[in-house]
């Protein structure tokens, strides 16, 4: 019987014809191997953006934009975020299978006994203005962690990195909660041991000391689902930074500081913060069709935030769940009236029936509703994107670890298409 033989792609151009190695993966197109192209062929290939590019190998997270599905280890998330939680969601990320309970209720003691920061960063706080983005002071505040906890940012100890990892899950939402008390001049609150993960970040966020606070089950349940959702999501542009950064041999603090700063930016992090901003542009209900004749509009610069998605070509497989959340959320505290969810709903149903939107796959999106529950629950929208970078926190370390890791992975360095100047010679500033 005749053995299969690896296969390959032949690249001709010039003179020369290259036999490059093809691997295939789990799921997933195949992908062609060029780590040998320059030194065969004296080429580069151009990719801006590189999204058609695999920069590394992972088991963590599958997208298939097409068919609208995001797995987690294997794990559909509609499953994940019906039946699991974010810790047991961490837990499968950081180490590959979902916990047994007693490796489930060790790791969840192991977090909880982590949440406090080292109190003299409570000073370090003190240094932003008090109208600082809470953004800007997170990644100020991660990054500086690796100056208060020196035992853990040996990035070639695999202890050290266990425990690093451990840390910045427990404490970047202390972290964010601080950033955003300390944003609207209220008291730091501590973290509480006997409140799960979810209930002692809202608690963290809106208790008082002067008075008891109680954190509605709903409000928990909807905060982890908005955690679960955004654990990962593969290779996207904040993740990329971490395994970049990563390769340096940066000390795991700094890569996640570096995760958080890209994930600021409003094309990536900050769509849910600007799909709400919109919502509230458009204002009433009977404004709607002025701006979805905008949106059709190709030669007018206004688009439709939280509709759509850059990967997903069918549907946003979390929008449904947090769909279900807003329902939820939005019953519970009994604000159906609020103009701005009028607008959002409106929104939502000619998405889903007009043909402009359904040809083009112009659905809501995960950043559509999460923006709403947020909002809902009385965060502002400059606390957002802090609350998806503690959500994402864990896929980033998880991402790190992997490539920290892999015996193949390299420092970062991409390529370029130069179009400059070519080689000259320098002129005396008198004959310029």
């Amino acid at each position: 019987m005749a053995e299969n033989k690896p296969k390959t792609a032949t690249l001709s151009f010039g003179n020369k014809v290259l036999e490059l190695p093809m691997m295939s993966p789990v799921s997933g197109p195949d992908v062609i191997d060029i780590r040998k192209l320059y030194a065969e062929g004296d080429v580069f290939t151009y990719d801006p953006g590189f999204t058609s590019t695999a920069s590394c190998s992972s088991d963590i997270t599958f997208i298939d934009g097409d068919k609208g599905e995001l797995l987690y280890r294997g794990y559909p998330i509609d499953q994940l975020a019906e039946k699991s939680h974010y810790l047991e969601v961490c837990y499968l990320l950081l180490y590959g299978e979902l916990p047994t309970a007693v490796q489930l209720d060790a790791f969840e003691t192991r977090i909880t006994r982590h949440t406090m920061v080292h109190e003299q960063m409570h000073y370090f706080f003190r240094g932003f203005r008090r109208d600082s983005h809470p953004m800007a002071t997170m990644v100020g505040v991660v990054g500086a962690m690796s100056a208060f906890y020196h035992d853990s940012t040996d990035v070639n100890d695999p202890w050290q990195r266990e425990v690093a990892a451990i840390r910045m899950i427990a404490k970047v939402p202390t972290i964010a909660a601080m950033a955003y008390k300390y944003s609207i001049g209220q008291p730091f609150v501590y973290p509480k041991n006997s409140l799960d993960y979810a209930s002692n970040f809202i608690h963290m966020c809106f208790s008082v000391p002067a008075e008891d606070y109680e954190v509605n089950p709903i409000l928990s349940r909807a905060m982890d689902r908005i955690f679960t959702l955004h654990a990962d999501h593969e290779q996207n542009a904040s993740t990329s930074t971490v395994r970049l950064a990563g390769s340096s041999g940066a000390n795991p603090f700094a890569c996640i500081a570096a995760g958080i700063a890209c994930l600021w930016g409003p094309a990536h992090g900050g769509a849910n913060q600007a799909c709400l901003e919109m919502l509230r542009e458009i204002g009433t209900v009977d404004r709607i069709p002025e701006f979805i004749k905008r949106a059709k509009d190709k030669d007018d610069p206004f688009r439709l935030m939280g509709f759509g998605h850059r990967v997903y070509k069918n549907f946003d497989p979390r929008a449904k769940v947090m769909k279900e959340s807003a329902d939820e959320v939005l019953g519970l505290l009994g604000i159906e009236d609020n103009e701005t969810l009028k607008v959002a709903k409106e929104l939502e149903r000619i998405a889903l029936e007009d043909e402009y939107f359904v040809s083009k796959k112009l659905y809501p999106n995960v950043d559509f509703y999460s923006g709403i529950i947020l909002d809902a629950m009385g965060f502002p929208t400059s606390m957002f994107t802090p609350v998806f970078a503690l959500s994402r926190t864990v896929g980033w370390i998880a991402q790190w670890k992997e490539m920290i890791g892999d015996p193949t992975q390299k420092i970062g360095r991409p390529r370029q298409l130069y179009i400059g100047a070519s080689e000259r010679n320098y002129i005396d500033v008198e004959n310029r």
